[in-house]
């Protein structure tokens, strides 16, 4: 299983669940060596087996690159969660192209090269699962994310187009939506929108990255085997909140 962006976050969390059921996990990272190291660690103390490899994603052959290290690592590849991004924040009035391809570039690009490269060794393999982790912003803008509320939708659809054409080579393609997650600091960073966002989740809590985690897991076992080209919504229930 290769995770990309795995170094902390949802990435880890994701990563953790699979090593957890199991999966010899690969850990991706772009800047925090460290930080995937650490997590290698972890895994491997708890009797899994993990391996972390450095990639810049915006780059194609890095990626195809990644996908080809990984598959050599144990002899194959038969799963790839894409979720390594960014989300800045900046008001559309004043964006520049570069300032939108920097959110493009990682966000979407990215997936397309990654789940090329990974669909191609799978294909030869008898199949696989690719998840990518998209937003329920791909669906619910917010202010200050139109690149990256538009890099989500892209990602959900690319999920579905994939899973059309990869489908009869034994490929599966969905995407995770998670809501808001909880990190470390957040709530001092942002009180006001943590408060609003438990007052309207009918769970009444912040996702947690293990939450996601679980999602991936389920979508890359044979209990989602006839489920494809699916968006998995995991966001404590706000969006079955009324909009009026």
């Amino acid at each position: 299983m290769l995770v990309t962006g795995a170094a902390g976050g949802i990435g880890q969390g994701i990563a953790l669940r699979f090593a957890a059921a199991g999966a010899d996990v690969v850990v991706h990272y772009r800047a925090g060596g460290g930080a995937a190291r650490a997590l290698v660690e972890r895994i491997e103390r708890d009797g899994g087996r993990a391996l972390a490899l450095g990639a810049d994603l915006a780059v194609e052959e890095e990626c195809h690159r990644l996908v080809t290290e990984a598959a050599g690592w144990r002899g194959r590849l038969t799963g790839l969660v894409n979720n390594a991004g960014v989300q800045p924040t900046q008001e559309l009035a004043g964006m520049s192209l570069a300032d939108w391809r920097a959110v493009a570039d990682p966000n979407v690009h990215s997936v397309f090269a990654c789940t090329q490269a990974a669909a191609e060794v799978m294909r030869a393999g008898g199949g696989g699962s690719v998840t990518h982790i998209a937003s329920i912003e791909a669906d619910r803008p917010a202010p200050r994310h139109a690149h990256y509320c538009a890099s989500k939708a892209a990602v959900v659809m690319h999920a579905r187009s994939a899973a059309l054409e990869y489908g009869p080579y034994g490929i599966r393609v969905n995407s995770v939506s998670p809501g808001l997650i909880a990190r470390p600091g957040l709530a001092e960073d942002w009180p006001e929108g943590v408060r609003r966002w438990q007052q309207a989740a009918p769970t009444g809590r912040l996702g947690r990255p293990e939450d996601i985690g679980d999602a991936c897991v389920f979508l890359a076992s044979p209990m989602a085997a006839w489920i494809t080209g699916h968006d998995l919504v995991v966001d404590g229930g706000v969006s079955a909140r009324p909009t009026w």
